[in-house]
């Protein structure tokens, strides 16, 4: 069964928590953009079906209903943000990928962080504010000789055997952190109650394309549904090899990710400190970079274990493995007296893929020799970040013809034609 999501729905989804997708209000009526077409464009605007429900997909969607010349559907398999995108750690840094390919598009999504902050009330809806960013090495336990004396640099409650004292990478004017889950959900949302945006719960099936266009997407089940389209985003994370237009041009791999999140007894007590830390966990032990981001929820985010496996077709089929999580609890406890066993509520333990390509940066353009499809992948663990500019930048390009909001040269899927075509492929 098809199912249209209301916009009441959308309006108090991002207030709630995840339990609320069970509950949700649904309408089971055909969509009005469900249809068969001719491939003209409606003169109520761009047709654009988004086929994605995450950061990618609802960055897209809603800078798109923004400019008010276009009419958006999100098609979404499983549920909003159910995926990377609602258990990534959602840090954001200004000038981190500075000297890379991702600096001009990194610095431009963090000022449009920091813009639909203000738009959406970031703060109350979904957990945005900037903080302080500190680097640090943390020996496994207090009884190593190495241990320095405590640092006064160190926030209180970082009271783990630090070999060397911190040192500070971010500031609250270059670093800052959402709640990822809660910032998608708030965008479409917005874009929902305020654009007319429709999200309906559904599977790709394929890509419909007539003469060298896509004209729509077809659905999966009961006979397979077909949303007439002048555009398409291909917003798939590490599922898009799943289609064809894409598997045949590059690929896309899966870096499964762990992650705890935690809510100590004494919240108060953990101030607005992110930290970047190397962990040996015994002497000739592989050293880790595990992270630490206190929320303004009161809870603490754990991540840093991670793999490359696949990606199965159910979402909800990805856990962690009980090894990595285990690694993390003893991480936390490491770090700070507050996150020892006792002391916290565990509220999640959890894995997520992170998509990724094998030149390491995003695709981002129009599918080359498929004209109206378009792609927005790759992005590995900078997503949040880069969750904004992109969906800017794909809607100047899907409306305007041009990207205004970054430079897209770099992530172009025609970079790899270029390379197959060297390759005599």
């Amino acid at each position: 069964m098809l199912l249209v999501l209301s916009t009441a729905w959308l309006s108090v989804l991002h207030r709630s928590r995840p339990s609320i997708l069970a509950m949700a209000s649904v309408s089971s009526a055909p969509s009005a953009a469900i249809a068969g077409g001719s491939g003209v464009e409606s003169p109520e605007g761009k047709r654009v079906v988004v086929c994605g429900g995450g950061v990618i997909g609802a960055c897209t969607a809603y800078f798109l209903a923004t400019k008010g010349t276009a009419r958006v559907t999100v098609v979404e398999k499983s549920a909003v943000a159910c995926a990377a995108s609602g258990k990534a750690g959602g840090f954001l840094a200004l000038d981190w990928c500075d000297g890379s390919p991702l600096g001009g598009l990194a610095r431009a999504s963090f000022h449009l962080h920091r813009s639909l902050a203000a738009a959406l009330d970031g703060p109350t809806n979904y957990g945005y504010r900037p903080l302080d960013t500190l680097s640090l090495s943390l020996l496994p336990d207090a009884s190593s000789a190495a241990v320095a004396p405590a640092s006064p640099s160190l926030p209180p409650w970082v009271d783990g055997p630090a070999v060397r004292p911190p040192r500070t990478i971010g500031t609250t004017d270059t670093t800052a952190q959402v709640h990822p889950q809660l910032f998608t959900r708030t965008l479409l949302s917005a874009a929902a109650a305020e654009h007319g945006v429709e999200v309906v719960i559904g599977e790709l099936d394929r890509v419909e394309v007539e003469d060298g266009r896509a004209v729509g997407v077809a659905l999966k089940g009961g006979g397979g549904p077909f949303i007439q389209a002048d555009a398409v985003v291909l917003a798939l994370g590490p599922w898009s090899n799943r289609s064809p237009i894409v598997s045949s041009l590059f690929n896309v791999s899966s870096l499964k990710a762990h992650s705890i999140v935690l809510r100590p007894k004494s919240p108060a007590a953990i101030t607005p400190h992110a930290l970047f830390l190397t962990y040996q966990p015994a002497p000739g032990a592989k050293t880790l970079d595990p992270e630490v981001y206190p929320r303004p929820t009161g809870e603490v985010y754990i991540c840093g274990m991670s793999k490359e496996d696949e990606v199965p077709d159910d979402p909800e089929e990805i856990v962690g493995e009980r090894e990595s999580i285990a690694m993390l609890h003893k991480i936390a406890g490491t770090v700070s007296c507050h996150l020892k066993e006792g002391e916290v509520d565990v509220v999640a333990e959890q894995a997520c893929c992170l998509p990724c390509t094998d030149d390491g940066l995003p695709v981002i353009g129009e599918i080359p020799e498929v004209k109206g499809c378009y792609i927005a992948t790759g992005h590995s663990c900078w997503g949040i970040l880069n969750g904004p500019a992109t969906g800017s930048s794909l809607a100047e390009l899907i409306l305007e013809g041009h990207s205004t909001t970054a430079d897209l040269k770099p992530f172009s899927p025609s970079r790899f034609l270029r390379r197959r075509t060297r390759q005599g492929v």
